[in-house]
């Protein structure tokens, strides 16, 4: 099993308005295809669309390898 990093690419209708919606995943799975399945499947009111499509939404595997970053994180805010 890989680990796939999801995200939307600006500027794409699915993400507009801002509310109610993921921004951001992190998904187990052997393939992009199925990460994005997975993703849709816990899609908020961006749709199942937003994840399956590549040009509203980014999938690249995570590798250890690449510059020093925040994967994720997961606030809730009042």
């Amino acid at each position: 099993m890989k680990l796939w990093l999801l995200r939307p690419i600006e500027g794409t209708e699915c993400w507009e308005p801002w509310y109610d919606k993921c921004f951001g995943m992190v998904v187990r799975a052997r393939t992009e295809l199925e990460a994005r399945s997975i993703a849709a499947k816990n899609a908020g009111d961006e749709r199942m669309i937003a994840w399956l499509n590549k040009e509203n939404s980014t999938c690249v595997e995570l590798t250890q390898k690449g510059k020093a970053e925040l994967v994720i994180q997961d606030i809730h805010a009042a």
